[in-house]
């Protein structure tokens, strides 16, 4: 063996076991650069942060402490008065009862959320003219709740629009459709039927049409009809906004305000539970008690939120 052979193989030996240079360390940004985008986001937060903290739970913190106190709204004087509030609350039971006229607006929310369903589904295929319905069946939710009170009153005065149509058809009627509690309540519901409808409509008409389409035309082709279709595919799809909508069907049959305030100012049985806290806030100037009122329709709110999401927990949905 030559001397430069020798050399060579050495060479080799020294290469195979020489660990190669180790990757130079990428450049690091000034400690200055990282802490500003580190606090970008948070800068982009601070203006909605301090609109929710300020209008939000700046006001709930205020309410639950006016609820331990007998503010009456007015004075600058207001005495601690520990749960008495809560305890007048639970001890007058006339003013629970007006929970029982949630009970229409709770059975109109499910008649609601079935309409705005099958309007939904109907529309979400190819149908005439489903443009044109689909802005009647929203209209409704655009226009202001007062302007809505306000025409529904004439509607269903005594000889209003109502008493009209229905003496075209040869029915004539003496009936106060706002004179009686069953009746108003009725009314009411009915009146809250037409106005939120478009609103779930919207919410169910999304949810149908992100559902891919080659799903529809794999039922069609293995001979599956429009219920089928319905069942299997668009039910399963709109799980969570069908969830959704009954949430805040169920949160607003609680809270319902506007219409009944508008329309009967909660007279012949019609007050709700949102009504007899706002007159005893502002009529018998009982803010205290009001706000404690208000944090227990809150945390009645919760917990039948809470009990529906954990009987129908928001599963993620997989259709593909």
């Amino acid at each position: 063996m030559t001397d430069t052979t020798e050399a060579a193989m050495t060479g080799r030996a020294a290469a195979r076991g020489k660990e190669p240079p180790p990757a130079p360390a990428p450049p690091q940004a000034p400690r200055g650069a990282r802490l500003r985008r580190g606090a970008t986001p948070w800068l982009f937060l601070i203006a909605p942060l301090a609109l929710l903290l300020t209008f939000t739970y700046a006001p709930i913190a205020n309410m639950v402490a006016y609820s331990f106190t007998d503010w009456d709204g007015v004075s600058p004087e207001l005495h601690y008065t520990g749960a008495g509030n809560y305890t007048e609350l639970l001890t007058r039971p006339e003013l629970f009862e007006v929970f029982f006229v949630s009970g229409y607006y709770l059975a109109a929310s499910a008649v609601q959320i079935v309409a705005a369903l099958y309007f939904a589904t109907i529309l979400s295929f190819d149908v005439r003219f489903r443009n044109f319905f689909k802005g009647v069946l929203f209209f409704p939710y655009l226009i202001n709740g007062v302007a809505i009170g306000f025409v529904f009153l004439y509607f269903f005065q005594d000889g209003g629009t109502l008493d009209s149509v229905l003496s075209v058809f040869g029915v004539h009627t003496d009936h106060a459709w706002l004179g009686t509690p069953t009746s108003a309540n009725i009314s009411l519901a009915g009146v809250s039927v037409w106005r939120y409808m478009g609103l779930n409509f919207v919410l169910f008409l999304g949810a149908i049409q992100s559902i891919p389409g080659e799903l529809y035309e794999a039922a069609e082709l293995d001979g599956a009809n429009r219920w089928h279709q319905f069942r299997y595919i668009i039910a399963p799809g709109i799980k969570p906004v069908l969830s959704l909508s009954v949430i805040l069907s169920i949160s607003g049959s609680l809270s319902v305000f506007e219409i009944p305030y508008i329309m009967t100012g909660g007279a012949t049985g019609t007050e709700t539970f949102v009504i007899q806290t706002v007159k005893l806030a502002f009529q018998f100037n009982k803010t205290g008690l009001a706000s404690a009122a208000a944090v227990v329709l809150l945390l009645i709110v919760l917990a039948v939120t809470w009990v529906q999401r954990r009987l129908v927990p928001d599963d993620r949905v997989d259709l593909v």
